[in-house]
């Protein structure tokens, strides 16, 4: 064998070998990656009381990419359904979340009811979660009732318990 083949074999596996190599690693990152889970929309989420102790935090908003990307194409086509049927006077359906998220701040730094809780808020496309540990179950409607009452909000979903030996109604954000 020639010293020019010779050279181009040495360099034909060397190509290979990064080839094979960038493969690997971009396909350890994509599913390393996934699992980061970050609040890629920015929906407001908040924590609004902390009197229980060890409650578990929920995921809220945060999402890794997998989620990102189901939730992606319903989000946009929420928002367009909403502008086009005249039920939003704005052309992002999720444009109302900050403001909704604000009116309730500005609820609960006037008086919050639910002071013997640890609980979180999370807004999204109108829908206001409430998630975290109470004293007594029963509070449930009166969250979802108080978050209605707030300028925009459309629903209000309560998921919170009482029994610290029962696992938590929602996602953590501990979870992998």
């Amino acid at each position: 064998m020639s010293k020019d083949r010779q050279r181009a074999a040495c360099v034909e596996r060397r190509v290979r070998g990064l080839f094979v190599a960038t493969v690997l690693c971009v396909y350890a990152l994509h599913a390393h990656g996934g699992s980061e889970r970050r609040n890629w929309f920015d929906d407001p989420f908040f924590q609004i009381s902390a009197a229980i102790p060890d409650c578990p935090v929920p995921a809220g908003p945060y999402l890794d990419e997998t989620e990102r990307r189901v939730q992606a194409h319903s989000r946009a086509e929420r928002g367009t359904t909403c502008w086009l049927s005249g039920q939003c006077d704005r052309p992002n359906f999720y444009a109302y979340d900050k403001d909704i998220a604000e009116a309730l701040r500005a609820a609960l730094r006037q008086r919050n009811p639910f002071a013997d809780s640890t609980l979180w808020v999370t807004v999204q496309g109108r829908i206001v979660y409430f998630e975290g540990c109470v004293a007594d179950e029963r509070i449930a409607p009166d969250l979802e009732a108080f978050a209605r009452s707030a300028t925009n909000v459309q629903q209000a979903v309560a998921l919170v318990f009482a029994n610290p030996a029962v696992p938590p109604p929602y996602k953590l954000l501990s979870a992998p």
